[in-house]
């Protein structure tokens, strides 16, 4: 809904593995954050993307802002909706949170993705847990779900939620932001993401060329009002 309102762009859409229609990782293989940082950048390399403006939402926009830092001379500018670096973690929960990771790893290795009978209900599901509008759960719906015996199920791999073994630290984070050389759009939904004042506020303060814009939504706000959107990226772009 956001991409046809964005004039001049040539647009490169990303499912990341185990996302969308990618293919999902080998047995035995997991899904860390920082992969996805590395698969970001493999995707410029092979596509052979000079100075791209980089576009992201939530995660995406973790990503993007960690990419922006690791190569700052080869990013021309970074969008980022919801979400500015990733989340991040004291020392101390070092142990317990690779303890967790392992004993949740043996339950999602198991493949029980729940089978729906029609998109409408894979839709009010997504209504229900992401916040979004109908409409835009539709078109969620439509886009995350495989036919299967039976109906509809999820195409995202299960193992995607396995917490992660490791997080950053706040250190770590504002390494990579304090690196970054490109202009930077951050847009938060008035009634989004809850993040926390003081973190978010000492990162927005590392970037040196940021701009934060607040326009009135949820999390999804790409969705719900793409207009509103739009209109701040189309600057960048």
């Amino acid at each position: 809904r956001l991409a046809p309102l964005i004039r001049g762009a040539r647009i490169i859409a990303v499912d990341l593995p185990g996302h969308g229609a990618s293919s999902h990782k080998p047995a035995g293989s997991s899904y860390h954050f920082v992969d996805a940082v590395c698969d970001a950048v493999a995707i410029m390399d092979a596509l052979e993307l000079e100075h791209p403006v980089l576009l992201g939402h939530s995660m995406g926009a973790g990503i993007s802002s960690l990419v922006a830092g690791l190569i700052p001379s080869r990013v021309r500018a970074a969008c980022l909706i919801e979400g500015l670096g990733p989340l991040t973690d004291q020392p101390a929960s070092a142990a317990t949170r690779l303890a967790d990771s392992i004993k949740q790893q043996h339950k999602h290795n198991r493949d029980r993705r729940r089978v729906f009978p029609t998109l409408e209900d894979a839709a009010n599901r997504l209504e229900l847990a992401q916040q979004v509008s109908p409409e835009s759960a539709a078109v969620l719906a439509a886009r995350a779900t495989e036919q299967v015996e039976g109906g509809l199920r999820w195409r995202a791999d299960p193992r995607l939620r396995i917490p992660s073994r490791v997080r950053f630290t706040e250190a770590h984070v504002h390494a990579f932001l304090s690196a970054i050389e490109a202009p930077v759009r951050l847009i938060q939904a008035e009634d989004g993401f809850p993040f926390e004042e003081a973190t978010m506020a000492t990162r927005v303060a590392l970037v040196r060329h940021l701009e934060l814009v607040k326009v009135p939504g949820h999390h999804h706000v790409h969705l719900d009002h793409p207009e509103h959107v739009a209109a701040t990226l189309q600057e960048l772009i």
